[in-house]
């Protein structure tokens, strides 16, 4: 087991990783992803969401082939190295979010003389801070994580796959796996610089 990291420096060293070795990923890793990923903040402590673990060669399979049918698993994506690469992780971990489960929530005694107009979908945000925990224990592990999305249009034969319920709408998916030297594109950060923190932070007013 590695030596723990500075968090400055796990935050630093997160990056989206598109490429890994043939290594497999100890079990008990993922279960430290999952675990974290469970002391994300919710709405009301509402925790809705859920966790589709896919960490065997099958599963990630039946993964590939329900959001990208069109290549078959065991050919190259030709043109398409981003999922060539993708494709490479032993392990695909799809955060999903429960909006009903919030709608119930506060609609309980101690919620219930609450705004719930909902300004903003906290049920898709609270998930997504859940994905970043993922992320950042996957850097802290001295592993490559990828957070990216499932075609909208795939969605429905992803359902039908892994039979997931109706009312659970995956936000998306993060590959996992050990890091090689070469961990495929490169992405947006390479074309992009940062922004300045002056660029995005307003002090006391816009």
């Amino acid at each position: 087991m590695l030596p723990p990291m500075e968090f400055s420096e796990v935050v630093r060293r997160r990056r989206m990783v598109r490429r890994y070795d043939d290594r497999p990923v100890e079990p008990t890793v993922v279960d430290r992803m999952l675990d974290h990923a469970t002391r994300a903040p919710s709405a009301g402590f509402t925790q809705g969401w859920a966790f589709l673990r896919l960490d065997t060669p099958d599963a990630v399979g039946r993964f590939w082939r329900a959001t990208s049918p069109e290549v078959p698993t065991g050919s190259p994506a030709q043109g398409n190295d981003w999922l060539d690469g993708m494709r490479t992780a032993p392990v695909v971990i799809v955060p999903l979010s429960n909006k009903p489960a919030y709608l119930t929530r506060y609609a309980e005694q101690d919620k219930s003389g609450s705004d719930q107009r909902w300004p903003v979908p906290y049920w898709h945000i609270d998930t997504g801070m859940a994905a970043l925990l993922i992320l950042q224990t996957a850097v802290d592990e001295g592993l490559g994580a990828c957070f990216f999305g499932i075609p909208d249009q795939r969605t429905q034969a992803f359902r039908d796959e892994f039979g997931v319920p109706p009312d659970f709408k995956p936000i998306g998916a993060i590959t996992v796996g050990h890091r090689m030297p070469d961990t495929g594109s490169p992405g947006s950060p390479a074309r992009r610089e940062r922004k300045d923190l002056d660029e995005v932070v307003h002090r006391n007013g816009w």
